[in-house]
């Protein structure tokens, strides 16, 4: 009877071990990861990975990729705040630190571990620590430099590619295009390296040999959308609004379904050629592709400001500032339009909370201290203060707009001959950037510094 019982619960034991998925093994969940990461579901991929790796059963090589997969899938994960808001909000999740910790453990396995290096180089980009980047991206140069032959088609170039974006961010134009130059040398027709070499001319300022490098990438790969979208962006650069259009246009025929940073680029040139109703229309079309767009509610409430609407024009910076609190630009410009309403108490709160999201916000200085230079009503005004505030913004920017700043905020303070000065400089600037539609102002306020009388807004 005893042996009776015994083989029947050695059956059942076999059968539990042969039916239950709890009996899958490292490997398989390690399989299994690999497989639901390629389809794009991260959740999955981190738990089977996740699985996989405290198993022990898994080898060298397979412990490494899984570390790198599970890297892989923290970092979709945190940019999926970006796609899905338009500003990354998710490092207090910590999706970019955890990737950076598992890619640590891949290295610790295998220092060269060249994807690796690669990978972790994106979490730091994402971070915004372009150092970091750049160091694990030369890292990941000189790994996959060691093999006996370079695939064109390997992370080798991209590794350069990445390289240079860091580069960009960094504001080190000239190191980025070096880079770019390497993948050209290796790849003579890459149209994304003469994409990303267009951009970093047009940075510079160089809008002629950004114009050439996109055209070229355009002749390469004709359907590009963004490639058509940055060289209109060097277009507007130059004040050829009418290009840049023609080239926003072709950014939405190719791509209409994403188009809606193309639809606010386009809306910008068609600002500042002073068709106001034409902006409005395409950032409301870019809103209407995506609602989450603050960037669209910005640039329309500006157009609202420039057409004399400041109550649109607040409300759309109020909505602008909703999708995204640290938007220090839109409280800038909510500061202005609460400015021209006459209601200072809010523009100079709007200000101050600009500067207390980004210290070296320019426009944010140079408002508030116009405002303390020339505002109508005796109780805002301080000239002393102004000064500091004008010298600030035009230590972090100089432009003929900060000049007059600065000029009418020496006169409030009683220093007319600095003001005059001052305010001669700023026309001569104001002739060299082009801003000839200001000038009859700019040289009004020269006069009334010379009759000893500081500027007030009307």
């Amino acid at each position: 009877m005893k042996r009776i019982v015994f083989v029947t619960l050695l059956l059942f034991a076999l059968m539990v071990c042969v039916t239950s998925p709890g009996y899958a093994g490292g490997l398989d969940d390690y399989k299994a990861g690999e497989a639901a990461f390629q389809r794009g579901n991260d959740d999955a991929a981190i738990r089977l990975l996740t699985t996989a790796i405290a198993s022990g059963e898994l080898d060298r090589e397979q412990l490494k990729t899984a570390y790198k997969l599970r890297g892989n899938a923290w970092i979709n994960k945190g940019n999926k705040g970006y796609y899905d808001k338009g500003y990354y909000d998710n490092y207090d999740k910590g999706y970019y630190d955890r990737a950076i910790a598992d890619y640590n453990k891949a290295l610790e396995i295998d220092p060269e571990f060249a994807v690796a290096y690669y990978n972790r180089a994106s979490a730091w980009m994402n971070k915004g620590d372009y150092d970091k980047a750049i160091a694990d991206l030369t890292k990941a140069i000189d790994e996959y430099s060691k093999t006996i032959k370079i695939d064109p088609k390997s992370k080798y170039v991209d590794a350069y590619l990445n390289r240079g974006n860091a580069w960009i961010n960094k504001g080190d134009y000239d190191k980025a295009i070096a880079d770019y130059n390497k993948v050209i040398e290796i790849i003579p027709k890459h149209a994304g390296a003469y994409y990303r070499r267009g951009n970093a001319w047009r940075k510079k300022g160089n809008y002629d040999k950004a114009i050439a490098d996109l055209t070229r990438a355009i002749e390469i790969y004709p359907k590009h959308a963004d490639t058509y979208n940055s060289r209109g962006y060097a277009y507007y650069d130059k004040g050829e609004y009418d290009k840049a259009i023609a080239d926003y246009n072709k950014a939405i025929e190719i791509d209409p379904k994403h188009a809606h940073a193309y639809y606010l680029n386009r809306g910008l040139a068609w600002h500042y050629k002073g068709d106001y109703d034409k902006a409005i229309a395409d950032y409301t079309k870019a809103i209407e592709i995506y609602p989450k767009f603050a960037y669209a509610y910005n640039d329309r409430g500006f157009s609202w400001a420039a057409k004399g609407d400041y109550d649109k024009a607040i409300a759309d910076y109020a909505k602008a500032i909703e999708i995204y609190p640290e938007y220090a630009a839109a409280y800038n410009n909510r500061g202005n339009a609460w400015r021209k309403k006459g209601d200072y108490d809010k523009a100079i709160a709007d200000f101050t909370k600009a500067i207390e999201i980004d210290s070296k916000h320019y426009n944010a200085y140079n408002s508030l201290a116009w405002l303390t230079a020339t505002c109508p009503n005796d109780k805002y005004r301080d000239g002393k203060r102004a000064v500091e505030l004008a010298e600030k913004a035009l230590a972090l920017k100089d432009n003929a707009n900060f000049l007059n700043t600065l000029a009418a905020a020496y006169a409030e303070a009683g220093r007319f001959q600095e003001a005059i000065k001052t305010q001669e400089r700023a026309i001569t600037k104001l002739k060299q950037e082009g801003g000839t539609k200001d000038l009859p102002e700019f040289e009004e306020h020269l006069s009334s510094y010379k009759s000893g009388k500081p500027w007030r807004e009307k």
